[in-house]
């Protein structure tokens, strides 16, 4: 697992960074705050020069604002943009005010795009901002975009509803460090968001021997009442929350709802629901025959990472990266699921 250890002092001059709070709870800012190692008052005086954070800040109006203006000015391909919110873009972007300029409001949409468009790096903190998350959930009257669809320049997505603060943290700290770090399809850091919850869940035995909760509370395998982690990437289940990583949903007896994903909450929910059949190339897996597949997968070496992105219909690189010098296994795991939907 990857830690965010001490950051230490740079060498080179500290890069400015801009946090902008858009349609937002704001409750990824208060996570990224509450980062215990390194914190936040660590990284704010050996790491970054924070000159804009809409949640711990005095300044208003032009005053505020002109400190966004002023970096565009100073600083063109330096500073890191960080946008915590979706973008909405109806009525001119009139939803989503982020502070006013010169008498006259400032949309989401506008700093947005002006700071993103001269910006080093930009980082879409939070599901909101990576893909949309409950801020664009139907019917979505404010017409709120992810970040990405407003910008021409790549965008690193850091989702979660909130964003664990390790997540960010060790994001920031690897851009400024070592430069970009490696990225899934969807823009995610691999460090946090390679793997499935299912692949790393201390239930995962129970599952393999089909003993399932039928209700929240039972210490067995919650898949039955609804958990989407065979459909989520993330490293819940060893990194953990709470600050000092004393637990996680599942841990607390709730199913993963699969914030990290970009369907959420739309596509995930109801959310303590068993899911529906899977839907394969050619075929379709009704939910109770997972473990079958998984089993039979473990069986030839590929793993069940691979598994959840074949159960979801996301086969694409990861696909490809899984099966990568093993034409028997792909064949056998190929008739294997043509059996199931025969059964079915």
């Amino acid at each position: 697992m990857f830690k965010v250890k001490k950051a230490g002092k740079l060498s080179r001059p500290k890069p400015p960074l801009l946090w902008l709070g858009t349609n937002t709870c704001g409750g990824d800012a208060i996570s990224f705050l509450n980062s215990l190692d390194p914190d936040y008052w660590e990284v704010l005086t050996d790491l970054i020069d924070c000159r804009y954070l809409y949640l711990n800040m005095t300044a208003e109006g032009d005053m505020a604002t002109g400190i966004l203006d002023d970096a565009m000015v100073r600083w063109p391909g330096k500073y890191i943009l960080v946008v915590e919110g979706t973008v909405p873009v109806k009525s001119n972007g009139l939803y989503s005010v982020v502070g006013w300029r010169n008498g006259e409001p400032l949309t989401a949409l506008q700093a947005v795009q002006e700071l993103g468009a001269k910006a080093r790096h930009v980082i879409a903190v939070g599901t909101c901002a990576s893909f949309g998350g409950p801020f664009a959930a139907s019917p979505n009257p404010t017409g709120s975009l992810p970040v990405q669809s407003v910008l021409d320049n790549r965008v690193i997505n850091v989702p979660g509803c909130p964003v664990n603060p390790d997540w960010m943290m060790g994001t920031l700290v690897h851009l400024i460090r070592f430069g970009e770090p490696k990225l899934d399809s969807f823009g995610r850091p691999l460090l946090f968001y390679k793997e499935t919850i299912h692949n790393q869940c201390q239930r995962r035995h129970y599952f393999d021997n089909s003993i399932f909760a039928k209700q929240p509370g039972e210490p067995w395998c919650l898949y039955k009442i609804g958990c989407k982690g065979p459909d989520t990437f993330a490293d819940c289940p060893n990194r953990q929350w709470s600050g000092e990583h004393l637990s996680w949903p599942v841990k607390a007896n709730a199913p993963c709802i699969g914030c990290v994903n970009p369907e959420f909450p739309d596509g995930n929910a109801p959310f303590f629901e068993h899911l529906s059949d899977v839907y394969l190339p050619g075929t379709r897996v009704t939910a109770n025959r997972v473990g079958a597949i998984t089993v039979v997968a473990t069986a030839l070496g590929i793993g069940a990472h691979l598994t959840g992105t074949i159960l979801t219909g996301r086969l694409a690189s990861t696909y490809k990266k899984g099966f990568s010098g093993t034409k028997k296994g792909l064949k056998t795991i190929g008739k294997l699921m043509q059996g199931l939907g025969k059964k079915r």
